[in-house]
């Protein structure tokens, strides 16, 4: 009885947990109006979110990208340079926006919210049988206050794809292969770097071992074979990639030294909102590297085997751009600031990552790209 009351308390403290960050984020995004009054319409789409009848600051967290997967939801793929968003995101807002007739951007958001509440009591539950509770509250907490946190509650594919990366773990501790394999393959649909569970799920050569090998990257061949029938490219994903604004480049390999002496001088020569993008993208990839150094002694090695290549992987292109975003999914980053033994320093990471994090929110609700 006492370790069921326990349980369900930790599950309240997470809720909890969940419910303060999104209102918090709604209230930012409400105080953004009157810090920066003036909204900068810069990106394709915004029609599609004025249109939507839901207040500004509710809207605004389906800017720039969000916009294109509501786009892709109503339309499929009509719009160019769209196929570089995968399809599982859109097509779950296309299902549930028909299922229930109702706004698609609200339906977005619904599922972003409700993937990343549901992927947040996986993740404690996974380290709570693995660390101590206080380890996996602390890590909770350091996920949820990290600087980007909020494209977990914005009309992007980061909520839904943390669910089914850390359900597809959470199975294969528990050692349910098949499920977990399928989840990899919800992954592999979501984002490209979800086929990365394909490496990190086999635990040695057998056969049955290999099960993740052949599931996992079935999300992505089928999404490449939709492409090579309606655009008789498989590969067009990539090439909308380096189109859409992204500034990659898809036909080299860019070592991650090259693009660190990129970001030196991208320092020194620009200012205001572009030097604020760089230094964040920039400080973010070498404190998430410093961490994931750290976790290899504290963490699972298939757990660091897919946070390596899926942070790895897009600086091959040239550029840290939308890095903060995508290290959000490294989840061992935050288990090793969970470990840290003094109060004082973890507090002071939680208010300074609050800061950066309400800084964010504030830019990117009014029409300003962050990450």
């Amino acid at each position: 009885m006492n370790l069921l009351l326990r349980k369900n308390k930790n599950i309240l403290i997470i809720l909890l947990l969940f419910f303060n960050w999104r209102i918090y984020l709604f209230l930012i995004a409400h105080l953004a109006q009157f810090l920066i009054p003036k909204f900068k319409t810069s990106f394709v789409g915004i029609e599609v979110l004025t249109g939507s009848n839901l207040p500004s600051f509710v809207w605004s967290f389906a800017n720039f990208d969000g916009a294109h997967y509501v786009s892709i939801s109503r339309s499929l793929y009509k719009q160019d340079f769209t196929q570089a968003f995968f399809p599982l995101y859109p097509l779950t807002i296309k299902f549930f926006s028909n299922l229930f007739a109702a706004n698609p951007v609200l339906i977005a958001l619904i599922i972003s919210n409700l993937s990343f509440l549901i992927g947040l009591i996986i993740f404690f539950k996974l380290l709570s049988n693995l660390f101590s509770q206080e380890i996996a509250l602390w890590s909770c907490v350091f996920l949820i206050i990290f600087p980007t946190s909020f494209y977990f509650g914005a009309a992007y594919s980061e909520g839904l794809f943390f669910l089914v990366i850390i359900s597809s773990f959470y199975l294969f501790e528990k050692e349910r292969l098949l499920e977990a394999s399928i989840f990899g393959l919800f992954a592999s649909a979501t984002r490209l770097v979800g086929v990365f569970l394909a490496p990190s799920l086999i635990k040695n050569l057998r056969l049955k071992a290999l099960t993740p090998a052949i599931i996992v990257p079935i999300g992505l061949v089928a999404y490449m074979i939709y492409l090579k029938i309606e655009f008789n490219d498989p590969l067009y994903f990539l090439k909308a990639q380096s189109i859409f604004g992204q500034e990659r480049s898809t036909t080299q390999i860019i070592l991650l030294p090259q693009v660190f002496w990129r970001y030196v001088k991208i320092l020194a020569t620009t200012s205001g909102l572009p030097l604020f993008n760089a230094v964040l993208e920039l400080s973010s990839t070498i404190f998430t590297i410093i961490l994931l150094i750290l976790a290899s002694k504290k963490v699972k090695k298939e757990w660091l085997i897919f946070s390596w290549l899926a942070i790895i992987t897009p600086t091959l292109t040239g550029t840290l751009a939308s890095m903060p975003r995508y290290i959000l999914v490294a989840f061992p980053i935050y288990i090793v600031l969970a470990h840290i033994k003094s109060t004082l320093i973890k507090t002071t990471i939680v208010v300074f990552s609050l800061l950066i994090l309400s800084v964010c929110v504030i830019l990117f609700t009014r029409g300003y790209w962050v990450a």
